[in-house]
């Protein structure tokens, strides 16, 4: 799901026309789907101690460079200062790329594990009734996340509860792969919008006060709104703040950060939270647009701040950086040749 997903499932699957499959592909998905099937076929036990090895294999055996391992140390120290020594910083990276394959295979298994009957002890709740106001409010509504915890289970679980919405997601470059996501997807309730071309679709979505299920913590590049995440200024995409001013929407920023505790099955336990309802009928100062940025993506920051090592540190995204910034350092390059 990222920032920038209609009357039925086959309206935004079939509009566009599919992408030719290449012998990449297939190997790709070969490998993807003998994953999926050792995942289903092993213990749940077996499955986490997989993770922590393919963790460790990612962090200790391949090259730094190539793992972006110096982009996440480099995040890391640039938001947290010196909060971290290195050792900490390296154990929490560590760390990032356990909960990443752990989350891979809770993904793989949500359609077979996840069920209403057992949501009581897997997830925990907190701020529960902002979410069911804003949900029966009437108004169409933004379930706005980050690459936090486990981001599929979020609306996973909205779609059990009846609350189907949908999911804006970027097209993955493999046809096969982006088929099975959209399956997966689709058995919850939910369906599938492309973050390319599918401005249409969202536009339906909220003109019927429908829900959108978005990620809005990626960078947005040199067109984007730039706004404070961990104290530095952070490309931030415009379109949610303007579709949320445009048609009343209210914004929910949550999230589903896995707990250290399980369930009777063994399954994770996870706390599925609203950090903020964000109503843009409250800003009426000529910066709106900037007021909604900035709200949203501070409620983001603190959201990761409880749990660092759920959060996708080997994004770039603090990538762009302002143009007056741009201009400062271009002039100092020339100063200094």
């Amino acid at each position: 799901m990222d920032a920038d997903r209609a009357e039925s499932p086959d309206s935004s699957e079939t509009a566009p026309a599919r992408p030719s499959v290449g012998w990449r592909h297939r190997a790709e998905f070969l490998v993807f789907r003998t994953l999926v099937a050792l995942i289903e076929a092993l213990p749940r036990q077996t499955c986490d101690s997989l993770a922590r090895g393919l963790a460790w294999c990612i962090h200790h055996l391949l090259p730094r460079k190539l793992t972006r391992y110096y982009v996440a140390r480099d995040n890391l120290r640039q938001s947290f200062g010196d909060r971290y020594s290195d050792q900490q910083m390296d154990d929490l990276i560590h760390r990032m790329w356990i909960h990443l394959f752990r989350m891979v295979g809770e993904i793989v298994l949500m359609p077979r594990k996840l069920r209403v009957a057992g949501l009581t002890e897997a997830i925990e709740f907190r701020n529960k009734g902002d979410v069911l106001r804003a949900m029966a409010s009437g108004r169409p509504v933004l379930l706005l996340s980050g690459h936090y915890g486990n981001w599929e289970m979020a609306v996973s679980v909205f779609g059990l509860f009846g609350f189907p919405m949908g999911l804006v997601a970027r097209d993955l470059d493999n046809p096969l792969l982006h088929r099975w996501f959209q399956r997966f997807r689709r058995y919850t309730g939910h369906v599938q919008i492309g973050k390319k071309g599918g401005s249409g679709l969202m536009v339906e979505q909220l003109e019927r006060r429908g829900s959108l299920a978005l990620l809005g913590d990626q960078d947005a590049g040199g067109s984007g709104l730039f706004v404070d995440f961990f104290g530095r200024p952070a490309s931030t995409f415009k379109s949610i703040g303007l579709l949320a001013m445009e048609y009343e929407a209210l914004i929910c920023v949550g999230y589903a950060r896995r707990l250290d505790s399980t369930t009777s099955t063994g399954w994770p336990r996870f706390e599925l939270g609203c950090e903020e309802v964000i109503d843009p009928r409250e800003f009426d100062s000529g910066d709106a647009l900037r007021e909604i940025t900035q709200r949203y993506t501070a409620a983001l920051e603190r959201v990761i701040r409880r749990a660092p090592e759920q959060y996708f540190w080997v994004h770039r995204r603090w990538k762009s950086v302002p143009k007056t910034r741009e201009k400062r350092e271009q002039r100092k390059l020339k100063r200094a040749g």
